[in-house]
């Protein structure tokens, strides 16, 4: 099997001359799946006032549907992400990209709430298999100094799709309707299928995993090993995912009134034990920590990405028009934030480019909301807010894949992810209850200032590495820095520890 090229550091050439055809092609291939799947994703926010509309529904009822994606993300995740550990990330790639676009045809056809409730349940199970397939094998296949780089431009993609979205909003859905935007959707995807059909495997995963799973199907990994080792374990852990998915849907759709709390606890638990289970005796506490980081990351950026365009039609009265406008520099403004946030943290490393840049934000939070009459000030303002706050997730793929090893990285970052995604579920649905009881601008901006601080205490302290150390005295480094992994790796010499400074700054910059 052809496989991305390895490649050392070369001196006197810029980094861009480091990175290979093959590896510059890889990363075409995960960024137009990754562009797809931000288009797919928000046109659900764009059209929520018209569905609402149609469907005569309330705004939390409404905010529901954007939170019914995330339910199946953590099932989706771990499935899919494992099935890229065991068969490779390509064949990962392309069933995630065919259910969200499945997901995504659905959408239009949807005749009432519950049915389109269900197909956001379909694309949910599809944008977490992109992203823990999309993160792994372009980490892997790009020069080991320029990994934080390679996620930046990869989570751009995202940004790119919301606002090639935002764009056909306003001349779809007045003249047609918002089925249409759906339908519109699932066209591109033949693009990103035609693109990944020739792709070799990622480098990190061929050299480590594809030869021996060659020779032998037991030298495929099977991370799910531990959920299913014995009959009574097998059957726990069945009664468990269900009982998960159970709570999940019942907290975001009203079957769950009066019951929320409770239903959010059993849930979490449940996710807990598998949490566990997963990480083992030294690992299990890593897992919980990061789920929880990236819980609050999503309860910090959500509420605006997925309220903004609700904002702007109801508390601003835009037009379709001036909708668009605004999501254009917010969509933008993020893109360049990834670009950003990948050069930031290849120079300082990734967990001091992500407190740095969530500090700067937050200056810019309720300055955002206090606009009312000046839509270029308004656009100006929200481009620099998204540019520092979910421009900096351009890099968290770097920070979440550099805690696993090659042979659970998919499945672990998919599950971790995405069970940490459930704070995207809650975050809309949260920041519209709250908007109850004072205006929906005053909610978004409180919601985003306080979580903000939240991620920046665990990402900029290394709390879940430190707490991961608690019961295992070994915890992982970053593995996609390994002296001995990986498509680029460096000389072991040249290597820092725990992935935290790129090559080039670690006389400058130690430690992270």
């Amino acid at each position: 099997m052809a496989t991305l090229p390895t490649d050392t550091p070369g001196r006197g050439r810029r980094w861009w001359q480091e990175v290979t055809p093959p590896q510059w092609k890889a990363m075409f291939a995960a960024w137009i799946g990754y562009l797809l799947d931000g288009f797919d994703f928000v046109l659900i926010t764009l059209v929520l006032t018209e569905i609402a509309a149609d469907f005569r529904l309330s705004t939390a009822t409404a905010a529901s549907l954007i939170s019914g994606a995330f339910i199946t993300r953590w099932l989706g995740g771990a499935v899919l992400g494992a099935m890229g550990d065991r068969y490779g990330r390509k064949a990962a790639m392309i069933s995630s990209i065919l259910l969200y676009s499945l997901g995504t045809f659905a959408c239009g056809f949807a005749w009432d709430y519950t049915s389109l409730f269900v197909a956001r349940l379909v694309i949910g199970l599809g944008m977490a298999g992109e992203y823990s397939a999309s993160v792994t094998y372009v980490l892997e296949s790009w020069p080991t100094r320029w990994r934080n780089r390679a996620s930046g431009f990869l989570i751009s993609g995202y940004a790119g799709g919301t606002v090639l979205a935002a764009e056909l909003y306003k001349w779809v859905v007045p003249h047609w309707g918002w089925r249409w935007m759906f339908w519109i959707g699932v066209l591109p995807v033949l693009v990103a299928l035609w693109v990944r059909r020739a792709l070799p495997e990622a480098g990190d995963w061929q050299k480590e995993i594809g030869a021996a799973a060659t020779r032998s199907a037991e030298g495929r990994p099977n991370p799910f090993r531990p959920l299913f080792t014995g009959r009574l374990r097998s059957g726990g852990n069945a009664v468990l995912a269900v009982a998960a998915s159970m709570a999940l849907f019942c907290v975001f759709t009203p079957l769950g009134t009066g019951y929320v709390p409770w239903l959010s606890a059993a849930a979490a638990l449940c996710l807990t034990a598998f949490a566990v289970q997963l990480g083992g005796r030294r690992g299990w506490l890593l897992y919980v920590s990061l789920m929880a980081t990236v819980f609050c990351a999503f309860l910090y950026s959500w509420p605006i990405q997925a309220l903004l365009p609700t904002y702007l039609k109801t508390g601003l009265g835009y037009a379709p028009g001036q909708v668009t406008d605004v999501m254009f520099y917010a969509g933008f403004g993020t893109m360049a934030g990834c670009w950003l946030a990948g050069f930031v943290g290849d120079r300082l490393g990734t967990r001091r480019a992500y407190t740095y840049t969530l500090l700067a934000s937050l200056v810019f939070v309720f300055p955002v909301f206090a606009v009312r009459d000046s839509l270029p000030a308004l656009g100006v303002l929200v481009f620099v807010l998204l540019a520092l706050s979910q421009g900096i997730s351009g890099i968290l793929p770097k920070y979440l894949a550099g805690h696993f090893p090659t042979a659970t990285r998919a499945a672990s970052v998919g599950f971790v992810y995405n069970v940490g995604a459930l704070g995207g579920a809650a975050a809309p649905v949260l920041g519209a209850r709250l908007a109850e009881g004072m205006p929906l601008g005053r909610a978004l901006a409180v919601l985003t200032f306080g979580l903000t601080l939240v991620v920046i205490l665990l990402v900029g302290g290394n709390v879940p590495q430190r707490l991961g150390r608690l019961v295992g005295r070994q915890a992982p480094e970053d593995h996609l820095v390994s002296a001995s992994g990986g498509a680029g790796a460096l000389p072991a010499s040249s290597t820092p520890a725990s992935g935290e400074v790129s090559p080039d700054s670690a006389r400058r910059c130690p430690g992270g």
